[in-house]
């Protein structure tokens, strides 16, 4: 039996010692959150558990109070101070290894997330954000739910027992936004090198950040394409609302656009919840590589900091310091690789800092961690074109990075290759 009560309520179920679960993007309950970020000393002592994606999430929770803590995974503008302070523990795991962690592993005694309001059968959507829900609301011992008039009820989602929430508050307010990030000429170049590599008929994967929305503007003329992601942006609405996504052709999923949550605004999140072309699934499906490895032409496109010449990647790290976390690009990765026709594409700009400095760099420096593997690399896409160099030799795959690097600075790569090899 749910218990409906006061926001301000909330704060009175926390105890010190407590593991408290945070669901994250669209599923993240705000109006909770802002109530616990001003409850003082009632949540000393607790530790708050979140997957909170840059760019996604308001809050940090270690900064609650003194003693309060936080794991993520995740590094975000809002947490780095804390993450840096060693607030925050900071846990490098992949998207599918986070799901499993939070399901097998750790020991969850409140789990609060958003969710649309019950319906008829007493059942719960999970709505426009599915994530790592599932793998939550069956361990914890208490689930408080914000219900939010404004969140879809999406029948394309999960449901589970209204029975489930121990508590329940009402809230009725925008759900929590993401703005699309600017395209720069630069992404437009690089965009453009990528769509040249997508055939029709291909099924999408496609990160986050101001190149993948670039790339999906470039997509225009690309003809019944799928599409199977952690996330759904308004760029990808677009293209389906243009049927251009249609997914005629994929073999699992036929006809459907498969996603985790929606990144983006109220428009997106009504048209995605009311959409029959969109299912909803839980990261042990979208991000699981014995599913996407069965997806003929699966196409991972990503973004990234830097790669070096070896062909490591990182994506979420900047001298030295924690500035995202490993996501789902490494699954998404060796899944294309497994995949019959598949591809995967790591897509950035030369060079950073108003171009003073270059993203082909010579080798990842030694407090950097490779976020993916040389042997997971395939193709590389600058604004100087794209290179593929899965199969290459060592020394041909450092000619074809240098190949899309600034101009500016391939001498310079060549002379550092040349001086420690």
């Amino acid at each position: 039996m749910t218990r409906w009560i006061e926001t301000g309520m909330v704060p009175d179920l926390l105890q010190e010692g407590m593991t408290v679960f945070i669901a994250g993007v669209t599923a993240e309950p705000s109006q909770i959150l802002q109530t616990l970020s001003e409850s003082g000393n009632k949540v000393a002592g607790v530790r708050f558990v979140a997957v909170s994606v840059p760019g996604t999430s308001r809050f940090d929770f270690a900064s609650f109070h003194p003693q309060a803590m936080a794991t993520v995974f995740f590094a975000t503008p809002e947490n780095r101070e804390s993450v840096r302070s060693g607030k925050v523990d900071f846990i490098p795991l992949q998207y599918r290894a986070i799901y499993d962690y939070l399901k097998n592993e750790l020991p969850i005694d409140i789990a609060i997330a958003q969710f649309p309001p019950v319906n008829k059968a007493a059942a719960v959507s999970y709505g426009v954000s599915v994530d790592f829900l599932p793998a939550v609301l069956g361990k914890a011992r208490i689930v408080i739910g914000e219900i939010n008039e404004r969140q879809p009820a999406t029948e394309q989602a999960p449901f589970f027992p209204a029975s489930m929430l121990n508590y329940a508050v009402t809230t009725d307010r925008p759900v929590p936004m993401v703005t699309d990030a600017p395209v720069t000429a630069s992404a437009q170049k690089i965009a453009r090198h990528v769509a040249d590599l997508v055939d029709d008929g291909d099924c999408l994967q496609i990160g986050l950040g101001a190149i993948p929305g670039a790339v999906l503007s470039a997509l225009s003329e690309k003809n019944d394409l799928g599409f199977h992601s952690g996330m759904i942006s308004s760029g990808v609405m677009k293209l389906i609302q243009s049927g251009n996504i249609n997914g005629a052709k994929k073999n699992i999923d036929r006809g459907k656009a498969v996603t985790g949550v929606t990144l983006g605004d109220q428009a997106l999140v009504d048209w995605a919840g009311n959409s029959a072309q969109v299912l909803f699934r839980p990261v042990n499906y979208t991000h699981d590589i014995c599913t996407i490895r069965n997806i003929d032409n699966f196409v991972s496109i990503n973004s990234a900091l830097e790669v070096d010449l070896f062909g490591q990647v990182n994506a979420d790290m900047l001298q030295g310091r924690q500035v995202s976390g490993t996501g789902g690009a490494i699954e998404m990765m060796r899944a294309a690789a497994l995949s019959k026709g598949g591809r995967s594409i790591v897509a950035l700009s030369a060079t950073a800092n108003k171009g003073k400095v270059s993203r082909i760099v010579p080798q990842l420096t030694a407090a950097t961690a490779a976020t993916a593997l040389r042997t997971d690399i395939d193709y590389v896409v600058t604004e100087y074109g794209a290179r593929r160099i899965r199969h290459l030799a060592l020394m041909d795959r450092v000619d074809a990075l240098i190949e899309i690097a600034h101009p500016g600075f391939r001498d310079w790569l060549r002379d550092s290759w040349s001086a420690t090899h």
